[in-house]
């Protein structure tokens, strides 16, 4: 398992210099048990949105705006009629509450991901609590090295 994991964190990590995010650039992989990928996203504005705005990159404003890469790829799997129950997210980051919740929401039942820097400033309490609701919810979670 360890090499697929290595390939795919790596294709997140590629699939990441498509954002257009100007401080953090994030992808992610979804692949079947089989290890066909099933979706794949990265972290932007939303389709049809005029992303040269600059003040639309600016915190907080950005938040307003972008859409995080782990639910970008869970949409564009469920846009194209792709389920996910059952496979595996691969991302080099860790997700934010709201992005956990989609997570076990769609039926994912695996992450691979980094370990949470728990002492972020920005995001190290969420990181605890979507520990906590990914465990909960029996999402079984790896973490790898960078």
């Amino acid at each position: 398992m360890a090499d697929w994991d290595q390939r795919f964190m790596e294709l997140a990590g590629f699939v990441a210099g498509w954002s257009k995010d100007r401080s953090r650039q994030v992808g992610c992989v979804i692949v079947a048990q089989d290890n066909s990928i099933r979706s794949i996203g990265f972290n932007g504005f939303p389709r049809g949105l005029n992303d040269d705005h600059d003040d639309r990159h600016e915190r907080p404003a950005k938040y307003f705006w972008t859409e995080h890469a782990e639910r970008n790829a869970i949409y564009a799997a469920a846009r194209n009629g792709i389920p996910l129950a059952g496979c595996r997210m691969y991302l080099p980051w860790f997700p934010c509450v709201d992005c956990a919740r989609a997570i076990v929401q769609a039926g994912i039942s695996e992450l691979v991901s980094l370990h949470p820097d728990f002492s972020d400033p920005q995001w190290g309490e969420g990181f605890r609590t979507s520990v906590d609701l990914l465990e909960e919810a029996g999402v079984a979670v790896r973490f790898t090295m960078p």
